[in-house]
């Protein structure tokens, strides 16, 4: 459901990741969460439900006999589990991508790139998202990336910017330097975990610093107009809102460049720091 009241710049910048933590939302109300996501006055803020391979079955039996939900498919199993889980699928589940972490930290990204790169090949409906370690072997990945979307796969990169242990949250250099590689090849990419606020800060429970939704969409926009890493650093590395509000807001009803969006266990929290920034009108026009 599409309702006009979300500027070009947010569409689809959230996919609903409520049952992956640190929400965690039991299957049954992560469903019944985005079923109201999709019915909301904000529904085109709001992307696929992202569920993992081993959830389908049960997600299925969720469903209404006329119901269709546009899935994410994450394989929490490994790219080589993707084949038969997406074969096995119950069709009111509709995979339209699908999202694998293609090697573990030290780990060559090659061998699981190229076995994702090869079932994208085969399957030409879906869009795959590589998650590609913020370690050695990155840029050459990037490279095989870039090569396979100059030959027709529909593949992008997805980088990790935050978890459960603090070494899981990049800098705001690294980071940066990550969004000018892609912007350098022409590369589009996604993010995961720790993105549910708009402005870089400090979580008071576990000290861990997250990056902001606002600060990388700011970045990389300034990233895709020529700017260098230290410029992109800066922007990422924000604490004030005021030096951001005026970039989004200038870019609204631009599309977004080569950022696609960030899944969320949450998409209320996005929602209420884009109204509370004068970013969204709050389902007004």
């Amino acid at each position: 459901m599409s309702t006009g009241l979300l500027p070009a710049l947010f569409t689809r910048l959230v996919d609903d990741a409520a049952v992956f933590p640190p929400g965690s939302a039991p299957l049954p109300e992560a469903i019944i969460g985005h079923r109201e996501h999709r019915a909301g006055w904000y529904a085109d803020l709001v992307g696929p439900l992202l569920l993992p391979a081993s959830a389908l079955p049960d997600a299925a039996r969720l469903l209404g006999a006329d119901e269709r939900i546009d899935v994410g498919l994450i394989g929490d199993a490994g790219v080589d589990a993707l084949p038969a889980a997406i074969d096995a699928a119950d069709p009111r589940l509709a995979i339209g991508q699908v999202e694998v972490a293609v090697a573990k930290r030290g780990e060559d990204p090659e061998p699981g790139l190229h076995r994702l790169l090869a079932l994208l090949g085969e399957r030409s409906s879906l869009m795959g998202y590589a998650e590609i370690p913020l370690t050695w072997g990155l840029l050459a990945a990037l490279d095989t990336v870039a090569e396979a979307r100059a030959a027709g796969v529909a593949v992008a990169a997805k980088f990790r910017t935050g978890g459960l242990a603090a070494e899981l949250f990049p800098t705001p250099v690294e980071l940066a330097a990550v969004i000018c590689a892609c912007r350098d090849r022409e590369l589009p990419f996604k993010l995961t975990a720790g993105l549910h606020h708009a402005i870089r800060h400090t979580d008071p429970e576990t000290g861990f610093v997250h990056h902001g939704f606002l600060n990388v969409l700011v970045g990389t926009a300034s990233a895709a107009d020529g700017a260098e890493v230290a410029e992109v650093a800066e922007l990422l590395a924000a604490t004030d809102p005021i030096p951001l509000i005026e970039p989004a807001r200038a870019l609204r009803e631009r599309v977004r460049p080569l950022w696609i969006g960030f899944g969320s266990c949450s998409v209320v929290e996005p929602l209420t720091d884009l109204i509370r920034l004068g970013l969204v009108n709050g389902g007004y026009q």
